[in-house]
């Protein structure tokens, strides 16, 4: 383990810039912070998650995907330097881990790779949530993780990347930071974390009834925040671009919520309505991709819970769900309220 005291950090950034395309949170003019270049704003690695999701970096809203250009096909080229990205919390990089192996399942996705396969990413955890909260750490998932203890951040390398990467750092020798990371480490599950176990069983119980789905939908807006920011969506449309001498392909984010999303050409809508919408996003990370992945494909961010003007993002609902359908011997029992 390595360490970094804040006085250090700027010039260890300053260092990283010169190989890397780094990448980082920042503070933005309106107050709030993004994940976005070294030097584009005030550095802001303290306050917990970025409200967008990080995974953008590696899955743009909008990639190109060709150009033919008076008949000759040019594909996006590979970046000139390799991202190093640091901002992923814990939840973040399990986030990463499970979009990794989506896009690398069946056909491998080149267009997502091009940015991925050679990125260095750094996880943060330590006293650095909201208002100097403990963020527990990630123990893994990435490249290196950053730790702070409320003075300090411990370093702490994972991968043989990472480990060259901090290789010139000083070896942290404080017991009171050891200490703290260990103890961080062995935090429990948090209710959310039963809550959400909880409420998938439900649903691959087939538990749930049409009625109940028919009440969330009625209060969707459709404005696809909980797509846009939630680091688990991968859907995506493909839109042409045409012009007298050339054809750009691009790929952009969808969202299941659309009314559009899932329209045949025929006019036909197997998902017609918002409520067949509505369960279908929350199916999908709770049901459906357990089945598939063996694991449940919300964690726990809380980005959806966040943006939603109406109030059913991930967590709300799943509360929502438990509350009035749960039985008492469940194994993941989570009372109302």
């Amino acid at each position: 383990m390595k360490i970094l005291t804040l006085d250090q950090l700027d010039q260890f950034f300053t260092r990283i810039s010169e190989t890397w395309e780094l990448r980082l949170p920042v503070l933005l003019p309106d107050g709030t912070r993004a994940i976005a270049p070294f030097t584009s704003a005030p550095p802001a690695l303290l306050g917990g998650a970025v409200p967008g999701k990080p995974t953008a970096a590696f899955f743009p809203q909008q990639a190109s995907v060709f150009t033919v250009y008076d008949g000759a096909l040019q594909e996006p080229q590979t970046p000139d330097r390799p991202l190093f990205i640091i901002g992923f919390t814990p939840r973040d990089l399990a986030c990463l881990r499970f979009i990794d192996r989506f896009f690398a399942d069946g056909w491998r996705d080149d267009i997502y790779f091009r940015q991925r396969q050679h990125a260095v990413v750094a996880g943060l955890s330590g006293l650095c949530g909201p208002n100097g909260a403990m963020i527990p750490p990630a123990g893994g998932d990435c490249d290196l993780e950053f730790f702070f203890d409320g003075s300090n951040w411990l370093v702490v390398p994972y991968s043989e990347a990472g480990q060259a990467i901090v290789a010139s750092l000083p070896d942290s020798s404080s017991p009171k930071t050891l200490e703290l990371f260990r103890q961080a480490s062995a935090q429990p599950e948090d209710e959310n974390e039963i809550l959400i176990k909880r409420a998938s069983e439900l649903l691959q119980a087939d538990r749930v009834p049409d009625s109940f789905w028919a009440e969330i939908g009625e209060r969707c807006i459709a404005c696809t925040g909980c797509n846009l920011a939630c680091p688990t969506c991968t859907c995506f449309g493909v839109q042409d671009w045409r012009s007298a001498r050339q054809t750009e392909r691009s790929r952009m984010w969808d969202s299941c919520q659309l009314d559009g999303f899932m329209r045949e050409a025929s006019g036909h809508n197997p998902l017609g309505s918002e409520a067949l919408r509505t369960r279908r996003r929350i199916h999908h990370k709770l049901a459906a991709d357990p089945e598939k992945w063996g694991e449940i494909s919300c964690f726990l961010c809380g980005r959806c819970d966040a943006v939603c003007p109406t109030g059913i993002g991930m967590v709300a609902v799943a509360r929502e769900l438990v509350t009035r359908f749960g039985l008492t011997e469940s194994k993941y029992l989570v009372t109302g309220g």
